[in-house]
């Protein structure tokens, strides 16, 4: 294949750019602490439950990109936690002496703001079970301490 060292020139440039790019993708999130909110609906009870209203801050950085609250006294795993561009979905198993609770999760960001649907279900210690869903959005309030 000929070709002219002006086009080639350019050819190499636009590949190690788009791969580069690729490569170097970040979600679109400034680390901080933020501001939580939201709501959570409580699935599968015998009568209609009003949702219920959800707030808390929590530092988020580009290592730990998760929302959610957690509790102390709590043994929480992480063990899958995926981005999309600037989407991050996640698995988490937290124990306590209360029980076990799985949520399941997607958050996407757009810089100091983002948007998320968390799924939970929780058995207690006597095995009864019960599900969530959590809609939140967060805003970045400022610098962690």
């Amino acid at each position: 294949m000929h070709c002219r060292i002006g086009i080639c020139l350019v050819l190499g440039l636009v590949i190690v750019f788009v791969t580069t790019a690729v490569v170097y993708a970040e979600v679109n999130m400034k680390e901080g602490k933020w501001e939580i909110s939201g709501e959570m609906k409580l699935e599968g009870m015998p009568f209609p439950m009003p949702p219920v209203p959800v707030k808390f801050e929590q530092c988020l950085t580009k290592k730990d990109m998760v929302p959610m609250k957690r509790e102390k006294n709590q043994d929480c795993k992480t063990p899958d936690v995926k981005t999309d561009g600037s989407t991050v979905t996640w698995s988490t198993e937290c124990k306590d002496k209360n029980g076990v609770t799985e949520s399941t999760g997607t958050a996407t960001y757009k810089g100091d703001v983002f948007t998320s649907t968390m799924h939970t279900k929780t058995t207690n210690a006597k095995g009864s079970k019960t599900e969530s869903t959590m809609k939140m959005s967060g805003k970045r309030i400022g610098d962690c301490n």
